[in-house]
């Protein structure tokens, strides 16, 4: 069987339940988002620092050994914020490395709130992922990569876990995509009991190009949702869950995302941020089309961005 399997996500779940919220979920009724049928959000974007990320952050310290100078990690905002918050609350230090090409200020500002050192990086995604493996390998810090290690994919995969337990049973978990760890972990749970789609816009379509082209990619990300879904390849782990478990890609134009925010705004008085409205925008858009009676439930990821990013 693939790793992480749902044994170790199973075991995983009550060692960071301490440290993490148990995010609800949300049944809105059919018609309010304009689809005409009944859709149950997860709002993960609730999680205790804006993202799902702080599953696989927590899983990775309280799992493995981290030395004298910390942790550290590379991060377009939301990993870095939760590598941050999981190391100072278990008193350790953290050091993010971050593209300044897709840096935004809020998410910044978060990560250094939360006791990170924030260190800006020019160039790709790919390089500033290449200057913070440097640093892991010169200096000993724990590396908790963003979705390439079976320890995030195991965290990640908590979240499904524990929609499954929300719900009066789930056929569908629509979840938006990056770099894999999320919808690795959400794949490595389900298994091929529960269909997991994923969801990415244009311009960060790794995972539909990983599926097409193999997995040796390097995709630029671009874009409203470059910040938090801009991975440029899977994860060798991640790739190989999804290749098996993952049933459908969806890629969506960034209009599409703008839309869904506005209509999760006006059915919900939710915001979440671009990640977040990119798998919902695959209902909205039309693009994912529900059979009759099933059960679909759309994981809101994360809410680390200005709240009026969505508006003209």
């Amino acid at each position: 069987m693939i790793d992480p399997t749902p044994d170790a996500i199973g075991a995983a779940a009550p060692l960071i339940a301490p440290y993490i919220r148990r995010t609800p979920i949300l049944p809105v009724e059919g018609g309010a988002l304009g689809v005409p049928y009944p859709v149950t959000l997860k709002l993960e974007h609730t999680q205790v620092t804006g993202s799902f990320k702080v599953r696989g952050a927590f899983f990775n310290m309280l799992t493995r050994d981290v030395p004298e100078n910390g942790a550290v990690a590379a991060s377009g905002g939301n990993h870095g914020a939760a590598v941050a918050y999981a190391a100072t609350t278990l008193g350790h230090s953290s050091r993010i490395y971050v593209p300044r090409s897709i840096a935004k200020e809020e998410k910044l500002r978060r990560m250094r709130a939360f006791g990170g050192e924030v260190v800006l990086t020019e160039g790709s995604v790919a390089a500033c992922m290449a200057e913070y493996a440097a640093y892991a390998k010169e200096t000993g810090a724990l590396s908790v990569h963003p979705y390439d290690t079976v320890p995030t994919l195991t965290g990640q995969g908590t979240v499904a876990r524990e929609i499954e337990a929300q719900m009066d049973g789930v056929d569908t978990i629509l979840v938006s995509t990056g770099g894999g760890g999320l919808i690795g972990g959400v794949a490595a749970w389900c298994q091929d009991r529960i269909k997991v789609v994923s969801v990415e816009t244009e311009g960060t379509n790794t995972l539909e190009r990983s599926l097409r082209e193999g997995p040796d990619i390097d995709v630029p990300a671009s874009g409203i949702a470059a910040g938090s879904l801009g991975g440029p390849r899977l994860g060798v782990q991640s790739y190989e869950v999804i290749r098996a478990h993952v049933d459908k890609a969806i890629i969506l134009p960034d209009a599409a995302v703008f839309e869904a925010a506005r209509r999760l705004w006006d059915a919900t008085r939710l915001i979440g941020e671009p990640g977040s409205a990119v798998a919902l925008a695959a209902l909205t858009s039309g693009a994912y089309v529900p059979e009759a009676d099933e059960r679909v439930c759309v994981l809101l990821c994360g809410g680390n961005e200005t709240p009026d990013w969505f508006t003209p």
